[in-house]
């Protein structure tokens, strides 16, 4: 299980990176997460949730790579 520490890092890394557009969390411990400026806004229920986000990218981009190669 993901804590608070790890789903604000990984909310930097994936907004610094262009993979969402914004990551912020709630005083209610959910995030809300928006893919791009235009998209709507969702609401992740905790930090794990923000974690498999960025687990999700990390598999896409892997994907990606291994086609290219």
């Amino acid at each position: 299980m993901a804590d608070d520490a790890e789903a604000y890092a990984w909310a930097e890394v994936l907004v610094r990176h262009g993979h969402l557009h914004a990551a912020v969390p709630t005083p209610a411990g959910q995030w809300l997460v928006q893919d791009h400026p235009d998209a709507p806004v969702r609401v992740l229920p905790g930090p794990s949730a923000l974690v498999e986000v960025a687990a999700n990218v990390q598999r896409c981009i892997r994907r990606i790579r291994a086609r290219r190669s």
